[in-house]
């Protein structure tokens, strides 16, 4: 097995992806399933279950807010430096149902020193965007793979 410093972008991020979601009970907790991953970049897709749903028989925003954080979280953790969320704004764009299965995909904007900005698409099986969310990241000490 590569240690940290031996493998390519692509790779590093997996691996961090791993590590990260063995840790990872809310998003696992939620059936969350983790998709692409590469550096700046991942997806990750749920399923809206009955227990998601609010007084209007639609997905609660916050289920919707945590799918897009997780994969803010995701696509910024995957250099090997410990990154966390500084400033998240969420815009929903349209309700989500009991059933769909939402996906959100992360992309990195910018990345400068321990701050990186990312754009986050929620959208459904129908590609019809849900929600848009933006991050701003902080990268904290740690890492989630040792370096040999």
């Amino acid at each position: 097995m590569k240690n940290s410093e031996e493998m390519n972008g692509d790779e590093l991020a997996r691996a961090c992806a791993d590590a990260m979601w063995k840790n990872d009970k809310a998003s696992s907790g939620l059936g969350m399933e983790l998709g692409v991953v590469s550096q700046g970049m991942a997806q990750l897709s749920m399923v809206v279950r009955d227990d998601m749903t609010n007084g209007h028989n639609i997905c609660h925003g916050g289920f919707i807010f945590t799918l897009a954080d997780s994969a803010f979280a995701f696509a910024c953790n995957g250099y090997n430096q410990f990154t966390v969320a500084q400033h998240c704004s969420i815009s929903f764009l349209k309700s989500a149902k009991l059933g769909e299965k939402l996906t959100a995909v992360a992309i990195e904007r910018q990345r400068q020193g321990r701050s990186g900005l990312y754009d986050i698409s929620v959208t459904n099986e129908a590609d019809e965007i849900i929600a848009e969310f933006r991050g701003i990241s902080r990268t904290i000490k740690g890492q989630h793979l040792q370096q040999n």
